[in-house]
This record gives C-alpha cells, sequence and structure tokens, in this order.
C-alpha cells in the first residue's frame, strides 16, 4: 500500500534523510518508527505526507507516486497525519469540530470513532477544557475522519502518564483493526511501539538500521547500539 524508494531530504549540506526505504502493506497494522534524537522521524513523516520535499527518491501509495503531490491532496486521497502538539480547534466543542471535518470528508461513521475512542464523555465539552489526554485522542479521531488508509501519529502519547498511553494505544489499535487502516507511529515510549505495533523500523542519522518484528529488531546489534542500550 505504501512505498518509499531511496528516500533522501537534504537541508543545505545536512542530509536528513539518506536512502530511506520502507514498505507497509494495507490492513489495519501499526508500523512503529523508532531512534533517537536526530534520526530523522520527524522528518521522515514530512517526506511522506508533503511537508517536506524529497531531494531524491519517492513515496507511493497504492502505485501512485505522490512525491510532488500537495498535502491537501494527499488528505483528500486517503492519507492523514496528527502532529506532536495537538491541531484541535480549542473554542469548539468536540463534537462541534468532529463533525465539520466530518461534513468536509464525507464520514458515515463518526459515532464509531467516537464510540471506539471513548469521546463519548466529552463530546459537548469545549475542547480546550478537557484532559491533555482526551485532547490527543481527539486529535486523532480528526486524523481518522474520511476513511484514510494511512494514519501516520507523530509522538501520540507525547505528554501522556504510561498509564494513558496504553489506554491511547489500546484505543488505536482497535480502531485501526475495525476500520482497516494502517499507521505509522513515531512514538519516544518504546515500551508502547514493541507492545503494540507489528512492525517497527529503527532509523539513525537518517538512515534505516533495520526493519522487522518487534523481536527481530529488539535483538539488532546496530538497534542496541544506537538507540535501546543507551536508552536503557
Amino acid at each position: 500500500m505504501l512505498e518509499i524508494k531511496n528516500l533522501c531530504v537534504s537541508y543545505g549540506s545536512v542530509r536528513a534523510l539518506d536512502e530511506v526505504n520502507l514498505r507497509m502493506a494495507a490492513g489495519g497494522l501499526l508500523h512503529g518508527i523508532i531512534g533517537p534524537n536526530g534520526a530523522g522521524k520527524s522528518t521522515l513523516m514530512d517526506a511522506i505526507t508533503g511537508c517536506a520535499r524529497p531531494t531524491r527518491g519517492t513515496v507511493r501509495m497504492n502505485g501512485v507516486d505522490l512525491t510532488r503531490r500537495p498535502v491537501a491532496w494527499r488528505r483528500r486521497h486517503g492519507m492523514s497525519r496528527s502532529f506532536q502538539r495537538t491541531s484541535i480547534f480549542p473554542g469548539l466543542t468536540v463534537r462541534e469540530q468532529l463533525e465539520l471535518v466530518a461534513s468536509q470528508l464525507g464520514e458515515r461513521d463518526l459515532r464509531g470513532i467516537v464510540l471506539a475512542l471513548d469521546l463519548g464523555a466529552v463530546y459537548e465539552r469545549q475542547a480546550d477544557s478537557i484532559a491533555y489526554g482526551d485532547q490527543r485522542r481527539v486529535d486523532i479521531a480528526l486524523a481518522l475522519i474520511g476513511h484514510p488508509q494511512l494514519i501516520l501519529l507523530d509522538e501520540p502519547a507525547a505528554g501522556l502518564s504510561t498509564a494513558e498511553t496504553v489506554s491511547l494505544f489500546d484505543h488505536l489499535s482497535t480502531l485501526t483493526a475495525q476500520r482497516g487502516v494502517s499507521a505509522i507511529v513515531v512514538e519516544h515510549d518504546v515500551d508502547a511501539v514493541f507492545r503494540f505495533c507489528a512492525q517497527i523500523t529503527a532509523l539513525d542519522l537518517g538512515r534505516v538500521l533495520v526493519t522487522g518484528t518487534p523481536a527481530e529488531v529488539r535483538a539488532d546489534a546496530r538497534v542496541i547500539a544506537a538507540y535501546l542500550g543507551s536508552a536503557a
């Protein structure tokens, strides 16, 4: 469903991504991206979603070359994203903003998203008055509206406690499986990534160290040296 080939992104003389290759199947899977600070994780998300222009390489989804397509085009054609900082509408109620986006993108199962992300208790409340964990779930709900095939989540658990992180990933796993949405997740909470993601890619200095199952990535000597060992 997603194919990234020889992807490079440079900022002047600095190469933030260096010949990155990645393939991802459809079908409701979570694919984690891990790596130390400066590894290129957010740059990869930017390049996939059109926020950064590659200097080389291609991004394809369902065989269509998206490399030069704008962000809005990708959103209308099945790719969405949530950012490290929530992008909700603070002055609107949860219901108002979800219904507004749903009306623009033709979402027919908004109730299913609300139930799956456990937003019923805050549905009529103004978004800036609800807890931060609830705001993160609203942000993910906004990204899921419109039946995207692929959703990219940049640190969805940032600022959450361990219990809140587990709850968020539980909701996310259930909803992506139910709706057949594949997700790429950049997350610093390594335990959550290894627990919930079927596939993981480890980056370091803009290059892919390894892509594989959680067990394969955890056992890889390069990943241990670059990331897991230092994190421990």
